[in-house]
């Protein structure tokens, strides 16, 4: 046998050109006048992109396609390749800032980079956003799920590209071409069956479509059926809520909810704040939000108690309580939103955490908990660091705040705070001298034998400068 026969269908029948690369118009869109960009000698103001989308989609193979189609030399690394900053400055680094040697213009692809942890690998995500910074040639990074935090500044240097699950129809139509392409006898219907079983995973149904051909010769509804099964997938947070509000039966519902790697809370949220985007009826979203407020009680109850067996009640309301919630809003199409309390706390993070330090700082030294220092005192402190830097540089240099936490007390008036500190540094470093009428006066004394001890000494270190 052929080593062309023993290859794998996904790898045989990899698109060559972009436009074979199935049902992904929107993503070639805002990825190819970004290729084009570079290609042109331009590079762009976001010198990588992120593809991101569900498993067997085309990610990897529109990459892949680009580079075929536009004769670009394709250097690929996979999440296992660059966990190590050596790794990534040992191969990547290496062909990003340098030219090919035959002077080919290359593209560089880093598969899987949500695979990357946030803190065993902390040194491989700096790697990456370093190669980014300096890169010559194209960055395409892909992920299933960009949105976790650790993800953040790849996303703040990235252009976002947008992959959509494919329908059941494109994957019908590009397994029947394979078939074509082999001569082998599909029938319809069983094409048809693991385009569902698949539920949107090209990848998956074509390697299902070669284990029947190659084990039978042809491919039957019988056979499939008796050996495709579905497939355990676990749903974004986008198709979590498209499935939950497309549920026509409570286990739909349920599933949706159970079938993503959220946590409980970020999954309340996502539906929370989607349930008016999707419902158009007060009473309809008046008994979703009942039924979602009580699976949050019920949440809440769970953490206090460490009850875990209440679990099931808090997807019994947050997936079929919602779900069945609809009764006269009709089923539309409908852009979900990421949630805004969820991208609130990721921009004030760092202003919250300046904040605690704060608090840490100062607040055991003025014998308060931290609560009630954040409630109490942080409000004034920000008032008098407002209109009175004066006073306010002796408060920083008494507490030895660093400079985010003076930017963050003082905001517009930080340079007065630390014109004022400068000067008060400088006041307290200065050696002062003792006036000759003090040192006459005291002599005097001295030679009176009055006996009084002196407060101020001869030898020139100077007099402690009081900060209150």
């Amino acid at each position: 046998m052929s080593s062309l026969a023993r290859m794998p269908w996904v790898i045989k029948y990899r698109p060559k050109r972009v436009e074979e690369v199935v049902n992904q118009e929107q993503a070639k869109r805002v990825f190819l006048p970004w290729l084009r960009q570079w290609l042109g000698g331009k590079p762009p103001e976001k010198k990588a992109a992120l593809f991101y989308g569900p498993a067997g989609v085309g990610k990897t193979s529109l990459v892949e396609a680009a580079a075929h189609e536009y004769r670009l030399e394709l250097i690929e690394m996979n999440a296992s390749d660059f966990r190590r900053r050596e790794d990534i400055d040992r191969i990547a680094k290496i062909a990003a800032t340098q030219s090919s040697l035959f002077g080919r213009k290359k593209i560089i692809l880093l598969d899987e980079v949500d695979g990357i942890s946030g803190t065993a690998d902390r040194g491989g995500l700096d790697a990456i956003l370093e190669l980014i910074n300096n890169t010559r040639h194209p960055i395409v990074m892909t992920a299933n799920d960009p949105w976790d935090q650790k993800l953040r500044p790849l996303r703040d240097a990235s252009l976002m590209v947008a992959f959509n699950r494919l329908n059941e129809r494109d994957i019908v139509t590009a397994l029947k071409r394979i078939c074509e392409a082999e001569r082998i006898e599909c029938e319809h219907d069983a094409l048809k069956y693991i385009a569902q079983r698949s539920e949107g995973d090209l990848r998956s149904a074509i390697n299902d479509l070669q284990s029947v051909a190659e084990g039978y010769g042809r491919v039957t509804l019988d056979l499939v059926r008796s050996l495709v099964v579905s497939r355990d997938r676990q749903y974004s947070p986008w198709e979590m809520l498209r499935n939950l509000f497309m549920s026509k039966y409570a286990w739909q519902a349920k599933r949706a909810i159970t079938h993503t790697d959220l946590d409980y809370e970020t999954i309340l949220q996502w539906i929370n704040e989607n349930i008016p985007v999707q419902y158009s009826d007060p009473s309809d979203i008046w008994r979703a939000y009942e039924a979602l407020a009580r699976a949050d009680i019920m949440l809440a109850r769970i953490k206090r108690t460490m009850s875990w067996d209440l679990l099931s009640y808090v997807f019994d309301l947050a997936g079929p309580g919602v779900a069945l919630s609809r009764k006269k809003s009709k089923f539309k199409w409908a852009k979900y939103q990421f949630p805004q309390k969820i991208l609130m706390l990721a921009r004030t993070k760092e202003t919250r955490e300046i904040r605690n330090a704060i608090a840490e700082a100062v607040g055991k030294r003025v014998l308060v908990s931290k609560r009630k220092f954040l409630s109490d005192v942080l409000p004034f402190m920000k008032i008098i660091f407002e209109e009175r830097p004066d006073y306010a540089a002796r408060i920083a240099i008494a507490y030895n705040l660093t400079d985010n936490m003076i930017k963050y007390l003082a905001g517009p008036r930080y340079q007065a705070v630390k014109e004022h500190m400068n000067m008060l540094l400088l006041r307290m470093e200065k050696p002062s001298t003792v006036s000759a009428s003090a040192t006459t006066r005291e002599s005097k004394r001295k030679e009176a034998g009055r006996g009084v001890r002196s407060r101020s000494k001869r030898s020139g270190r100077g007099r402690q400068t009081t900060l209150f």
